[in-house]
Parts: C-alpha cells; structure tokens; sequence
C-alpha cells in the first residue's frame, strides 16, 4: 500500500493506522471509552477532502474499521443482546456493497464519457451540420382546433367525387335554334312533331324531351314575335308559322 494513502489516526491515547487500532480494541489492550469517535470521524474526513483520486475499496475499507470501532465502543455504553453482533455485521456488509456499487457506476461513467459521441463525432447521414435555421415555426392550438382539423382530413379521404352523367335533353336554346334554322321554309302552318331533330324523334324514351324543346322554344319566339302558334282545339297538335 501506498504510504501516501495510509489513513493515520492521531487520538489521545493512540497514533499510528487505524487497522493497528482496530486489532488493539478488539483485543481490548486499548481503552475503548477514551477513544473519541467524534475525533476520529473528523480526521477521516479531513484525509478523504485532502486526498486526490482515493481508492473506493480503500476508503470503504476505512469506513468498515471505523464502524467496527463505533460499534464496539456502544457495546460500552449499551447493554448486550443476542442480535447486536449480527446487526453490526449487517450494516458493515451492507456499507460495504454500496461503496463497491459507487465505484462501478464511476467506472461505467468513465467509460460512457470516453465513447464517441453523437452529434460530435458521430452524425446521422443528412443530419445538418453548422447550418443554423433561420425559420422555427411554432404552433399553439387549443384541444378543439386539433380535433377539428384531424376531423377535416379524416373527411377529406372518405371524400368521394361524385359524376352525374349528362342526360341527352333538348334545351330552350337548342329548341329556339333549331327552329330558326328553318327560317324560310315555315310560311305554312307546320306541326311540332315534324320539327323535332331526327335524334330524339327516333327514340321513344327522347321523344317527350325533344318535344319539350321545341315547344319551349317556340313559344320563346312567338314571345318576341318572330313565329305565331296555333292549336284547334285542347289537346291536338300545335303548329307555328313564320310571321
């Protein structure tokens, strides 16, 4: 053992290691009840402040010789009982392993410190280097607001786009011209039926919307003049003219 880390008690009946100590009280050739438990603990913490980079198992080594001597001087003052020894010893153990526990969780630590470390010697591939980002976005938002917009996109997803086909009609604007493109030939008195485009005059499920067509329209230019109507009687044919 290093000299330099030799523990050495200086008490008034007593100077020299403290091992040495432990043995002469143990044998009893020293007076137990002179011994100031007080001194000692104070000079052991003197040594662990002054001393740099102490052995744990060194030091616990000095706690055990020391707990030892501070149960055997309460054997003194104390009356004896059967499990006294058993408890001195179990704190003695039990001291003991929480110093080792110490020293093996700096030891790790050491270690867990000397490996490289992410972000200084390991990077991530694409993980940005010195570049400092100018923008930071920051959001705050209330328990409504995210459920709201987690509803939305839940929505937008289910949202299907709905394509009604385009049913062939005969409009207004198309009964109007097609009846203008006869301009000419309507100096007679002319049914509707016969001026119904051939497309839906020869299907019998577009028939009714050519017809539609062609009266709206019809009666769009009767309206401003351009054609006059007819019809005999209720229900019969309806038929137009060129004015």
């Amino acid at each position: 053992m290093d000299d330099s880390l030799d523990f050495k008690v200086d008490i008034n009946n007593f100077s020299g290691s403290l091992e040495v100590l432990l043995d002469l009280a143990k044998s009893q050739k020293v007076d137990l009840e002179t011994i100031s438990i007080t001194k000692l603990a104070d000079q052991f913490l003197e040594f662990i402040k002054t001393t740099e980079n102490i052995n744990l198992e060194l030091a616990s080594e000095y706690l055990l010789m020391a707990t030892w001597l501070t149960y055997l001087k309460s054997k003194l003052l104390l009356p004896e009982t059967d499990e006294e020894e058993f408890k001195a010893l179990e704190v003695a153990e039990k001291l003991k392993l929480q110093l080792k526990k110490l020293e093996l969780i700096r030891l790790l630590s050491d270690q867990m410190l000397k490996r490289k470390r992410l972000g200084r010697d390991i990077f991530f591939r694409g993980m940005k280097g010195n570049i400092r980002s100018i923008y930071s976005s920051k959001y705050s938002l209330t328990l409504f607001e995210i459920l709201k917009a987690y509803s939305t996109i839940i929505m937008t997803k289910d949202f299907q786009t709905m394509n009604i086909p385009r049913l062939p009609v005969l409009t207004t604007e198309e009964g109007i011209k097609t009846i203008k493109n006869l301009f000419g030939s309507l100096k007679d008195w002319k049914n509707i039926h016969d001026i119904i485009p051939k497309d839906f005059f020869n299907s019998s499920s577009l028939k009714k919307t050519g017809l539609s067509g062609v009266f709206s329209g019809s009666l769009e230019l009767a309206k401003e003049g351009n054609i006059s109507i007819k019809q005999n009687n209720l229900f019969e044919d309806i038929y137009i003219k060129e004015k």
